[in-house]
């Protein structure tokens, strides 16, 4: 197979007889083979005849150099004569007519003129003095051929580069009356033209100009814009080159005091379609910074608020493509303002030397963060609306007007989230004029918005009824497409604003009944009922966002294929791809944007359209609206294996999370460099906001990948019966008890299970009884939350498993009895109880509102922190801060003790405010800030202020004479009881901004914030976190607030005593024998159960269990089973119980009535334990 290879491994000895060594360790080794004769001849030409070619280039070379030299040197030999001419022409005195020596001079100034050379620009003003001396009639016009102008305009051009401002007078009015009347003659060196200008109205801003210089600086930026006689129309061209050679600079000082100079003279129709065709066509955009669009948006903002006239739709959307542009630079750098404070407003700060020197991610100027902050204040969305008219003659008209708007919305929602709620609150208020054959009327906003949004034909593609169609047409939908893009903007926005009207939206004015309608209703109320939708609107709506939301869920690998990191090896050898540089960026475009708004996705569409939805499915389950199975979407399934798929996506799920765990996110903190299309690198918070959006994405993907069934029942739960959802959670339950126990579900056989596997030769190990002495604990009557928190918060999540409770005595002695789960119910439940208690006597965590309805007490950090202040304890110090710590500790230990209950199926007779169980179910999509506060849940809250700004939003008068203002007071409690206010700002400046008419539903949402959820966030989040670390937070978001008290408390409806019969363990006499018939006592007692009222059953079920509540699926899910035991003979006793174990005592009474007098007599005169 190797003829070569000799069967010996070792090389062949070399062997030098030359006596000579080689010293160059590079030269081909001694045992290389040498070259041929033949190559080596080869070699040799090609070395000489690379020689005769160089010695050929060089030769050609020096004749360049020659004749170069000579061309030189015989042009400036030329200029020197002509300079002598020109000289001896001026050294001549002259009559009264300077026109010839003005022909003449021209002639030779154009040959001679270097702007480097002082000595010729004195001769250029010689020239000039000349020329102004005729005049600038049209005769003297034509003293020259055009040609001569353009080419003296060139000239001056130059000449001007070289001078500063105050010396240039002269030389700018010639300039300025040679583009007025022959504007194409500085065609050709418009960019240059406008960067002179630029440094020229620098100049005017730091030195003192006259009046005449700044009226000569305004025609000079705007005579190439002027129509002249043989131009009617002025090019396109000269405004792109006034719009990114002259607005790009930050030093227009003269322009920035006073842009309506130039905006009166400016036609601002021509300039937004230059800057759309521009952007459109990225002519200018590739080269220009992110400063120089800033400045462009903000000189244009500027120049257009200066304009005594609308502009019309071409300025709405040239603002929309600049935005659109720069949404994330806007984004990061404004809030990055708000941070760190105020900007000094020195309007020396606004000029940035040199705009490709500064950083992309330096604070933006005053005077930009003025002009930015126009488009979000109420001048600016007012002016916007009353510059924005729809020609509504057709729907498609309609369309791409709404369309129009409501990109421009969405993109400045984008760029000042901060300012978002202003943002919706000022068009939410304002009205839209509708152009149609009738006339023109004005319509609100969100009713002009719901109409174009119900005429877009993916609105009826989506909510047309055809059993047939499959969830797959709405992935048709959702791809790129000019005439869907507009209509997505369209809906996008109205889902925005609908959204934030049923925050402010009570349940009166949400559907009011005619009776309601008030004969007098304040501004407010008249907007609100206005823009509200009808109940066939309503159904509508819904039957729109279930059929979109659902598949952007359950479809959502069809809808978004997996997106891939971009490889960092290529761009950082520079090895290019398959694809031009442009191709790569338009891509890399496309797949950051959705319905045209860069940064926006389909994962903004799904939250945009699932929050509307969850509000009007919360608003439906707490007052109905709707048919009671009009959310269920049952069809989309198969709901005979439904439960079982969804148990394997969890475990799957799971699986999925532990491998990624064990593997580590290597690449977590690699930033990728990301680039615009611009060709501009982004800034490092821009590259982490991008980063961050990938992953989400990725993330998102991955999850619908894995567990599409559990992506809907986590974001749309509603659409599975209620039942069929509390079987899921059972079974999630179980198998993490199973997963977390090695298999052993039964508590003793899980205590077996530690000590058999950590047993030695001698018993358990110190291990094994470590485990189960962490899981144990003694607990003092009177003191049970307490002792419970300092035995078992170090626990952490293991308070899952199984745990052992020993009660003692006053004096430290252990109650009889063994724990075989009926403790430990007892023992939770007593925590619940001393825990939950309001009033001095309890631990003051929780408090109730008029329908005993519990939730955090709002005040118990502030309380605190006045004990703390009292007792002369500063904040910076370290008892201060042990002191939160322990408070914050102690919420989220009662969270995991609720979280206990259910996850071993231990109903509590606690009843909590909705809102609050509201944020249960929110942490499961996010976190508690996904609960969305409104004014309906403040009623569970405080009664009285709820009232309040009923009557503040249905007040018919003038609010600013109520006084009131952007703040709130909170009361406070001191160690005596007394009582302190403390007054807190509801926004940025609050105390400064009054209560208007006008911002008066502002007011109202932020109230409604702050009580909600800003005064009891650290409590919440204490809570939520150890009710997470128990149940997990997916599980809590399948259910509603209704829902979710019924999981925590059983059942409200009917007791079903049959349902109880059938599920209830007899032991004793009682027990039933082969014959199976029950004992005559036991019949009496469920005779007396069907003749008692559903109240009394209750009582009962109470007195026996604790709660009042069945569970969810019946009583064959309680824990344990509903039991009955002889209580003996003697019929005077009353029938004990013992709730740790579900167990009735009943003694054997001849008589029913004898039985329902006493069972009566026991569960309304409280007797407990063993009472007889």
């Amino acid at each position: 197979m190797f003829p070569t290879f000799t069967g010996s491994s070792r090389r062949p000895r070399n062997v030098n007889l030359s006596g000579q060594r080689n010293t160059n360790p590079w030269a081909a080794s001694s045992w290389s083979p040498a070259a041929s004769g033949a190559s080596k001849t080869v070699a040799q030409a090609q070395a000489e005849r690379e020689r005769r070619q160089k010695e050929r280039d060089e030769l050609n070379a020096a004749k360049r150099l020659q004749r170069v030299w000579r061309g030189h040197r015989g042009r400036q030999s030329f200029k020197s004569v002509c300079r002598e001419e020109y000289d001896a022409l001026y050294s001549q005195p002259i009559g009264g007519d300077s026109s010839s020596r003005v022909v003449s001079a021209l002639q030779l100034l154009l040959v001679l003129f270097d702007p480097a050379q002082a000595d010729d620009q004195r001769r250029l003003d010689l020239f000039v003095e000349d020329l102004g001396r005729l005049g600038s009639t049209p005769s003297n016009f034509d003293l020259f051929s055009p040609n001569s102008w353009d080419r003296l305009a060139r000239l001056i051009v130059g000449a001007l580069e070289r001078r500063p401002a105050s010396s240039s007078q002269d030389l700018l009015s010639i300039l300025v009356d040679i583009a007025k009347r022959r504007p194409v003659s500085i065609t050709p060196i418009l960019n240059r033209y406008y960067k002179l200008l630029s440094k020229y109205f620098e100049q005017s801003g730091h030195e003192s100009f006259s009046a005449a210089e700044e009226d000569i600086l305004t025609k000079a930026a705007t005579a190439p814009l002027v129509p002249s006689a043989s131009q009617e129309v002025p090019s396109l061209q000269a405004y792109q080159a006034f719009a990114f050679s002259f607005l790009t600079s930050s030093n227009l000082l003269y322009l920035q005091r006073n842009p309506a100079q130039i905006a009166g003279c400016v036609n601002l129709e021509t300039l937004s379609q230059s800057v759309i065709d521009a952007y459109s066509g990225r002519e200018h955009s590739g080269s220009l910074s992110k400063n120089g669009s800033l400045w462009l948006l903000a000189h244009f903002i500027a120049l257009n608020r200066a304009a005594p006239t609308s502009q019309g739709t071409k300025y709405l959307e040239a603002l929309y493509l600049q935005l659109s542009i720069l949404v994330d630079d806007i984004r990061i750098r404004y809030g990055r303002h708000g941070i760190l404070g105020e900007v000094d407003n020195d309007e020396g700060d606004t000029s940035e030397k040199g705009d490709a020197n500064v950083d992309d991610s330096a604070p933006l100027s005053a005077w930009v963060l003025g002009q930015l902050d126009f488009l979000v204040d109420e001048d600016g969305i007012s002016e916007l609306l009353s510059r924005f008219t729809s020609t509504a003659l057709s729907s498609d008209r309609l369309s791409e007007d709404a369309s129009l708007l409501a990109g421009y919305t969405l993109v400045l929602l984008r760029c000042f989230p901060s300012h978002g709620d202003d943002i919706k609150m000022r068009l939410f208020q304002g009205d839209i004029t509708t152009v149609d054959s009738a006339g023109s009327t004005l319509m609100p906003s969100v009713k002009y918005f719901w109409k174009a949004a119900s005429n877009t034909s993916i609105f009826k593609n989506i909510t047309q009824s055809r059993t047939q169609q499959q969830p797959t047409s709405v992935v048709t939908l959702l791809q790129p497409d000019p005439v869907r893009d507009r209509e997505w903007r369209t809906l996008l926005l109205f889902l925005e604003l609908y959204n934030f009207l049923l925050r402010i939206t009570d349940d009166e004015d949400f559907l009011p009944a005619e009776s309601q309608i008030l004969s007098e209703q304040s501004p407010t109320t008249v907007r609100i009922r206005s823009s509200g939708l009808s109940l066939i609107e309503l159904k509508q709506l819904v039957n729109f966002l279930k059929s979109l939301s659902f598949p952007l869920y359950y479809n959502l690998p069809d809808i978004m294929p997996s997106a891939s990191r971009p490889t960092r090896l290529n761009s950082l050898m520079g090895i290019s791809s398959g694809k031009s540089s442009t191709q790569e960026e338009e891509a890399k475009v496309a797949q950051s944007s959705f319905a045209g708004i860069i940064g926006m996705d389909v994962l903004g569409l799904r939250s945009a359209s699932t929050t509307t939805m969850r509000s009007l499915y919360e608003r439906d389950s707490r007052r109905r609206f709707l048919p009671t199975d009009f959310w269920l979407m049952t069809s989309k399934f198969d709901m005979d294996g439904f439960i079982s798929a969804v148990v394997l996506e969890e475990q799957q799920k799971e699986q999925m999370a532990e491998d990624e765990d064990d593997s580590g996110d290597s690449d977590g903190d690699a930033l990728d460099t990301f680039h615009t299309y611009t060709g501009q690198r982004l800034s490092r918070a821009a590259q982490i906001e991008r980063s961050r959006r990938l992953r989400r994405v990725q993330r998102e993907q991955l999850l619908a990948q894995v567990g599409p069934k559990l992506e809907i029942l986590r974001n749309m739960p509603f659409v599975i019966p209620f039942e069929v959802r509390v079987q899921i959670f059972r079974q999630f339950v179980y198998l993490d008890k199973a997963k977390r126990r090695g298999g052993h579900v039964d508590p003793d056989r899980w205590r077996l299970s530690v000590i058999s596997g950590e047993a030695g030769l001698n018993g358990p190990t110190a291990r094994a009884r470590d485990i189960l002495g962490r899981h144990s604990a003694r607990i003092k009557r009177g003191q049970v939350f307490d002792d419970a928190y300092e035995q078992f918060y170090p626990l952490g999540d293991g308070l899952k498993e199984p745990i052992q409770i020993t009660f003692v005595d006053q004096f430290d002695q252990p109650e009889a009895g063994i724990d075989g789960g009926g403790v430990t119910k007892e023992f939770l439940i007593s925590v619940t109880d001393e825990a939950f208690k309001p009033g001095p006597d309890g631990h003051n965590l929780f408090v109730t509102n008029s329908q005993n309805l519990l939730y955090p007490n709002p005040t118990a950090f502030d309380d605190l922190a006045e004990v703390l202040r009292y007792c002369k304890v500063l904040e910076n110090e370290i008892r201060w801060r042990e002191s939160m710590t322990d408070l914050a500790k102690r919420y989220e230990f009662l969270g995991r003790v609720v979280g206990k209950c259910m996850y071993e199926s231990i109903l509590i007779d606690k009843a909590f405010a909705g809102f609050f169980l509201l944020k249960w179910s929110a942490s499961g999509q996010g976190s508690q800030t996904d609960y969305r506060a409104n004014l309906n849940d403040l009623r569970d809250l405080d009664p009285e202020l709820y009232q309040g700004l009923i009557n503040l939003k249905n007040y018919a008068g003038n609010v600013v004479d109520l006084s009131l203002d952007f703040t709130i007071t909170d009361e406070v409690r001191g160690p005596n009881g007394e009582v302190r206010t403390i007054t807190r700002p509801l926004c940025k400046n609050g105390e400064e901004i009054p209560v208007t008419n006008t911002n008066r539903p502002l007011y109202i949402s932020y109230v409604v914030k702050h009580r909600l959820v800003a005064q009891p966030y650290r409590q919440t989040r204490a809570f939520l976190k150890g009710l997470g670390s128990i149940i997990n937070p997916a599980w809590l978001s399948m259910f509603n607030q209704s829902e979710l008290q019924r999981l925590v408390g059983g059942d409200s409806s009917e007791i079903d005593v049959e349902d109880l019969r059938r599920n209830t363990q007899y032991s004793g006499l009682y027990a039933v024998g082969d014959d199976g018939i029950e004992h005559p006592t036991v019949q009496m007692f469920w005779q007396v159960m069907r003749e008692f009222k559903d109240s009394e059953r209750r009582q009962v079920l109470k007195y026996v269990t604790s709660t009042p509540r069945a569970p969810l699926l019946g009583f064959s899910q309680l824990s344990p089973h509903f039991s009955i035991r002889d209580g003996g003979t003697d019929e005077e006793r009353l029938p004990s119980t013992s709730t740790c174990v579900n167990l009735l005592k009943l003694p054997r009474y001849s008589s029913k009535e004898t039985l329902k007098n006493k069972l009566l007599y026991a569960i309304q005169s409280g007797a407990g334990f063993d009472l007889s």
